[in-house]
């Protein structure tokens, strides 16, 4: 069945609506980075770069490194872009835009997101890398699709009973890293944990300025739950959704986490803009 030019929605050019990126204009192992100024971060280690479009805050690059094709892409803050950004990816990856019909052959895609986050476990230093091994979504995303058995709902579960919010309409879902991504970039400067994402930046990660959350102990509550011995590591804005979104659609992703905050301890990093491209060069060589 065809898709209806109100599902599908592209541009006079035949670009997919938002992202303003052709089929061919996209790698099938994608980095994706919140802030738009880090694409370029990224794409000056590549050996060439054949495209660079971009509309709103979303900028694409994609060339070429140590002979593997590669794209980064900017998705901007929050899962709500995280949903543009995945859905419309994987349309251009397996949906054909002259019948607007989805392909036969499935392509899947490899996503390495390349973030920065706050740690909320006093033992994890500032400036380390943490690899997401799973990811609880609280901003509800995943909420709005069908996702079977494919998300963790024994993570889920457990976690729910044991913060008790469902009195505060608060009911979070979680996924899973890939294993075959996660093998790859394991690494004696990686650790691992669970991440918490979130729809803000302030109240939804309990802090205060003139507004009070209403949960206080937001993330004492979130630090001091366990899951096969593994703790909630660290909170930020897009992971849950990227897990989510990737497995549904059969794509591989994974999340690296460049700790720039420690909310246990009210650190917060010297040199963040070293750790971030200490990280990409890390992620770039274990792509090589």
């Amino acid at each position: 069945m065809a898709l209806g030019h109100s599902e599908l929605i592209l541009n006079p050019d035949g670009s997919i609506y938002h992202l303003n990126l052709l089929p061919e204009d996209i790698a099938q192992t994608i980095i994706t980075v919140g802030d738009p100024d880090r694409v370029l971060q990224v794409s000056k280690y590549f050996d060439s770069i054949e495209i660079k479009k971009g509309k709103r805050e979303f900028l694409t690059h994609t060339g070429t490194l140590n002979g593997k094709r590669l794209t980064v892409i900017s998705t901007g803050i929050g899962t709500d872009n995280i949903d543009i950004v995945f859905n419309e990816l994987d349309a251009l990856a397996n949906v054909d835009f002259t019948t607007r019909k989805v392909k036969e052959q499935i392509t899947a895609l490899d996503f390495i997101r390349i973030g920065t986050s706050g740690a909320i476990q006093a033992d994890i230093p500032i400036d380390s890398f943490l690899l997401s091994d799973s990811a609880i979504g609280f901003e509800g995303l995943l909420h709005f699709y069908d996702t079977g058995q494919q998300d963790n709902h024994q993570l889920a579960g457990e976690l729910n009973s044991f913060l008790g919010w469902s009195g505060q309409n608060i009911t979070p879902y979680a996924f899973d890293c890939d294993n075959t991504l996660k093998d790859k970039f394991t690494d004696n400067r990686i650790r691992f944990g669970i991440t918490a994402t979130n729809s803000g930046f302030y109240g939804p990660q309990g802090r205060s300025i003139r507004l009070k959350p209403r949960i206080s102990d937001f993330n004492e509550k979130l630090a001091s739950f366990s899951y096969q011995n593994q703790h909630i590591t660290n909170l930020e804005m897009e992971t849950a959704g990227i897990y989510g979104l990737a497995k549904l659609h059969g794509h591989r992703a994974i999340s690296l986490n460049a700790i720039l905050a420690n909310r246990a301890t009210g650190e917060f990093s010297k040199k963040a803009l070293h750790t971030v491209d200490s990280l990409i060069r890390f992620a770039l060589k274990k792509l090589g």
